[in-house]
């Protein structure tokens, strides 16, 4: 289970400018808990949290911004319940982190700005401030399964690599996952999103053909496996009105994915008062009886 949930839940746009009030952030019933109940009744192994989106928002009291929840409405450090909510249930824990950030900026342009995303790029300040987020991410929290950083583009290759190792000397069993974005992935864009111990399918499905597991890269071959990521309805993050997909559409993702030897994570949003709405729970249940564990 993919869980998109933090201030863009709030301001209903998924990619904000930055510039909301941390108050902003507000849930009234916040149940991380309730999260990774959902994902475990459904048959999920693993989820996956934005700890820190486009916003810029951190949804754990990081050292490093004013702009987290230790200024805003409600002060739970989401990051902390929802990786101990994992252990409690069996659920493994996983943790995505943007790079795109449109609040804490050090100089760094965004895909947001007039120049777009062939001008976007992170400056060597911006780059020190997420490399001591995600120290703080994988170093306060225990074992993560699964480290998603999101637009690696901007990032540079050389940053991108010391990320990489970066990650794997503080967490060696975590999986990396650099997104390399909204395609079928036959062909791989190493200078946007190489090293990775994933590659991403955002939106798409792989050739019908099925995944190619083994990828040479730069000479070498290595094996990655692919990732299938969709929501459940259109929106990553909860919007009033957006239901879920039909069971059919649900379904047949979930036996494609199979089929083409893909994992699928579903993204599952919880709405304002920090839970999983009903009827995307009475979508889960359908969705498992139909395709089975």
């Amino acid at each position: 289970m993919f869980i998109h949930f933090g201030m863009s839940t709030f301001v209903a746009n998924e990619l904000p400018d930055g510039r909301a009030p941390a108050a902003t952030y507000q849930p009234d019933r916040l149940d991380a808990g309730q999260w990774v109940s959902v994902a475990r009744d459904a048959g999920m192994k693993y989820a996956v949290l934005t700890a820190k989106h486009v916003a810029g928002h951190c949804l754990w009291p990081t050292r490093y911004t004013d702009y987290s929840v230790v200024n805003s409405a409600d002060h739970t450090d989401v990051v902390e319940k929802f990786v101990r909510a994992c252990e409690e249930k069996l659920v493994l824990p996983g943790l995505y982190y943007c790079s795109w950030d449109n609040h804490n900026r050090f100089g760094s342009q965004t895909p947001s700005d007039p120049a777009g995303w062939d001008a976007a790029f992170t400056t060597s300040r911006y780059q020190s401030f997420q490399t001591a987020q995600i120290t703080e991410l994988l170093t306060q929290y225990g074992p993560i399964a699964e480290t998603w950083i999101d637009i690696p583009g901007v990032l540079g290759r050389g940053y991108r690599t010391f990320l990489y190792q970066h990650i794997a000397s503080l967490q060696p069993d975590t999986i990396v996952m650099m997104n390399s974005g909204i395609s079928t992935q036959d062909s791989y864009d190493i200078e946007y999103a190489w090293p990775s111990d994933l590659i991403a399918i955002e939106r798409r499905l792989p050739s019908a053909e099925g995944y190619r597991r083994w990828r040479e890269i730069e000479g070498r071959e290595y094996y990655i496996p692919g990732e299938v990521c969709e929501p459940i309805g259109k929106e990553w993050f909860w919007v009033e009105g957006d239901s879920p997909r039909s069971d059919e559409a649900l379904a047949r993702q979930s036996t494609d994915c199979r089929t083409r030897k893909v994992n699928l994570l579903l993204d599952v949003p919880p709405d304002r008062h920090g839970l999983i709405p009903e009827s995307s729970i009475k979508a889960l249940d359908r969705l498992r009886a139909s395709v089975g564990k």
